[in-house]
């Protein structure tokens, strides 16, 4: 066992020259099936679990999306001993990215010795340093702060037609919180929350802005003013083509503000008792439309008590299956037909489900409950955005820094969603499969004759394909450096987005740079 010591360096006094225990020097001989193996630990060695995100890095630093970041953060320190906010902020986009919930995970980053120097960082910031330095920002700064760079990241897009969804999710919390409400809460009835609105380009996932209340808030109303002046900041050449929300959103005050504005909008109506009234007499009708996906639709108006004016309504119906409908009849057997207490009724023996759509489209039938099923993608962002993304977590007790964290998160992911679509410009890949595929894979980083090597070694079964898209999106980016290096960040922006949103804009180049995207490819 001679030739296994461990070979310390140890302080006069008795302690490792750090203050923490190091790791071996000596090689071990350690016996494994496939026979002795030499083992030696290398803890200065210049590695990286996130191997490949030095392609993420050339993304921001050609796009200049993380630089103008930094130097627009209002965070400011006095102490000379006081981490750099590019540190901090470069350790918050790591942490965000690998995939973190927590903020005692951003240790876990203390051991990359490759990205924080790709990033221009001089250190990876502690835990604590993240948390008071969020702590130092002042809503009334940090709120613009991450607006503007959201505008930014989704602006061009909204020259082409789009839609608007507007939904508001739940974050369970469990400890001393300010604003931790017992609201509406699904998943968890009785759980003190937050409520998260938040605002998305349809079909793109990208997040506009997303808003942090109390968790009584959840309803629509609590959302609007913050729509409303999202909505009232730009031109009106850029407003959506319609809102679409769900029967939160059914109401007077959000259909006048709409209005008011000459946005269009499609709202699900809660099934309260006039909306009841309407689904029975339209029962017997016989002149239901094919609505899609097995719905039939009829077109009519209303006006409820509390409305000013009646409106075009799209009630629709889809006969549900025949093992759900034996279901249905045996718990609704004390239940009258005409009483609708569910949203499901029987007519002819075919049991149905019903859904009332209030809109000021003129499209027909069949095109507007497109438009609402398409909006169920919205609840594949809440799902994306708090599993996957950290929206659940990075939680204190302050409601300041949950809001400042969610838009954050919310950037990075824009930004991570961007890049993704330029080497994957017909799907949008989730964070539980792109990270694995393009981010993950081990870094080992060598220095010779002044230059710098870095190795990448990836394990999915995919990497090749990955490898070979990274390096078209690399030789995309060179391209617009090196032909279009004349452009403001504007405009380099506009010909990366639409390079990423070419199925969008059906090839089209967004803004006045058309004429470079041959050159840029």
């Amino acid at each position: 066992m001679s030739d296994e010591k461990a070979l310390i360096k140890v302080h006069p006094k008795g302690e490792p020259e750090t203050g923490e225990m190091q790791a071996p020097e000596t090689v071990l001989s350690l016996d494994t099936f496939a026979g002795k193996v030499q083992f030696r630990w290398a803890p200065d060695a210049a590695v990286s679990s996130l191997g490949q995100m030095v392609f993420f890095i050339e993304f921001l630093k050609t796009s200049e999306l993380f630089e103008n970041w930094v130097k627009d953060c209002p965070l400011q320190y006095t102490s000379a001993n006081a981490p750099q906010k590019r540190d901090v902020l470069g350790t918050i986009l790591l942490s965000v990215l690998a995939g973190h919930w927590r903020y005692a995970h951003i240790s876990a980053l203390r051991g990359d010795g490759v990205n924080p120097e790709l990033l221009g960082m001089s250190k990876v910031a502690s835990e604590d340093s993240v948390r008071r330095g969020l702590s130092a920002m002042k809503e009334e700064e940090s709120g613009p702060w991450l607006k503007k760079h959201l505008q930014f990241s989704y602006k061009p897009l909204l020259e082409e037609p789009w839609a608007l969804d507007v939904d508001t999710t739940v974050k369970p919390l469990y400890g001393h919180q300010e604003d931790a409400r017992v609201g509406y809460n699904p998943q968890k009835p009785g759980r003190p929350s937050h409520a998260y609105h938040s605002y998305f380009i349809g079909n793109l996932r990208i997040v506009m802005d997303a808003e942090v209340q109390a968790g009584n808030q959840t309803a629509a109303s609590f959302a609007q003013p913050e729509l409303w002046s999202l909505l009232d900041e730009l031109p009106k050449s850029s407003h959506p083509s319609f809102l679409r929300g769900d029967c939160q959103w059914g109401t007077e005050r959000a259909m006048v503000g709409a209005e008011q504005r000459e946005i269009a909008y499609v709202f699900k109506l809660k099934q309260s008792v006039n909306v009841k009234k309407l689904i029975a007499k339209l029962m017997g009708n016989e002149h239901w439309v094919d609505a899609g996906q097995k719905w039939q639709g009829l077109d009519t108006e209303l006006q409820l008590s509390g409305w000013s004016k009646k409106r075009r309504v799209v009630v629709l119906r889809r006969p549900l299956r025949e093992g759900i409908a034996e279901e249905k009849n045996s718990k609704k057997k004390a239940a009258k037909q005409l009483t609708l207490d569910l949203p499901e009724a029987t007519y002819r023996g075919v049991l149905y489900e019903y859904a009332v759509l209030v809109t000021s489209l003129k499209d027909e039938v069949r095109t507007i409950a497109q438009h609402y099923r398409d909006r169920g993608d919205s609840e594949n962002n809440f799902d994306e955005l708090k599993n996957q993304w950290g929206w659940a977590g990075f939680t204190t007790h302050d409601r300041n820094r949950c809001q400042v964290m969610a838009r954050i998160t919310a950037l990075i992911y824009n930004w991570w969603t961007i890049y993704m679509r330029l080497g994957i410009p017909d799907k949008h890949a989730e964070a539980i499969t792109s990270r694995p595929l393009a981010l993950h894979g081990i870094a080992r980083r060598t220095r010779h004759s002044n230059q710098t090597t870095i190795e990448v070694t990836s394990t999915h079964s995919k990497a090749l394909v990955i490898a070979e898209a990274l390096t078209k999106v690399s030789g995309f980016l060179k391209r617009i450096n090196s032909t279009a290096e004349q452009l403001t960040q504007v405009a380099r922006w506009r010909l990366i987005l639409s390079a990423a949103f070419q199925y969008f804009l059906r090839g089209k180049v967004l803004g006045s740079v058309g004429h470079l995207a041959e050159a840029t490819g």
